[in-house]
């Protein structure tokens, strides 16, 4: 599990999936996004994966290993829309919004701050549409100037720490097209409302906020779509 992203760049689809079978415990899952089911592999336990190192430097834990209800709500949204244009996904965990989207025809720059989340969606998207994701590290702390306009951005459950609801809208802002939007997935994380806020000083107003129910077992939720568009 020491490999980093760019040792992995290296290698193949085939070669990267193999890579990471090998490398790390884990399991395969099939997860139904509306009518379409995606083989999704991931860690087996992602409380196997925390670092004292990623602790000690800011805390990081990794969350990326685990597919969230919010990732499947809004993999099941994005594949109702379009598929056109340049899309951005902040945080995306081991890839199964990415590779949705992606499976509609979106441009799509997945990104997160763990190489081996790269790794994993880089894997994910290859394993069930035979070609892997574009991937870029990104600090939401040092968001580079040059990331490129996107039509979309997207990310899900994400708001669970303040400092993040304050970094995200001023990402939003700097990464979309004048006419782009942003779905923000959400299962009430209380950073949720100081978020709003930080849109509306950053310009960022709510086109809208739709509620979507998820059961699966013993696991209930509903998750809110924040979509955000861009007031100037």
């Amino acid at each position: 599990m020491t490999d980093t992203l760019v040792s992995l760049e290296q290698l193949s689809g085939e070669q990267l999936v193999a890579a990471i079978e090998r490398r790390f415990d884990t399991v395969r899952e099939d997860i139904r996004v509306g009518k379409k089911k995606f083989n999704v592999i991931r860690p087996r336990n992602s409380d196997d994966l925390i670092r004292e190192e990623d602790f000690v430097l800011d805390e990081r834990l990794p969350y990326w290993a685990d597919i969230w209800p919010s990732s499947i709500i809004l993999a099941e949204q994005i594949m109702k829309r379009s598929g056109k244009g340049k899309l951005l996904e902040l945080g995306c965990g081991v890839g199964l919004v990415t590779t949705a989207a992606m499976s509609i025809g979106y441009d799509v720059l997945a990104s997160d701050y763990y190489t081996d989340a790269l790794a994993f969606s880089r894997a994910n998207s290859f394993n069930n549409l035979g070609r892997s994701c574009q991937a870029e590290m990104i600090n939401w702390r040092e968001f580079p100037r040059d990331a490129g306009d996107f039509d979309v951005v997207i990310a899900s459950d994400v708001l669970y720490e303040s400092e993040y609801a304050r970094l995200l809208p001023g990402i939003l802002k700097q990464a979309l097209t004048l006419h782009g939007v942003a779905l923000i997935s959400d299962p009430g994380r209380m950073a949720a409302p100081e978020f709003l806020e930080h849109c509306e000083k950053n310009h960022l107003e709510v086109l809208s906020d739709d509620v979507f129910p998820f059961v699966a077992g013993e696991i209930k939720q509903k998750i809110t779509i924040y979509e955000l568009g861009r007031t100037r």
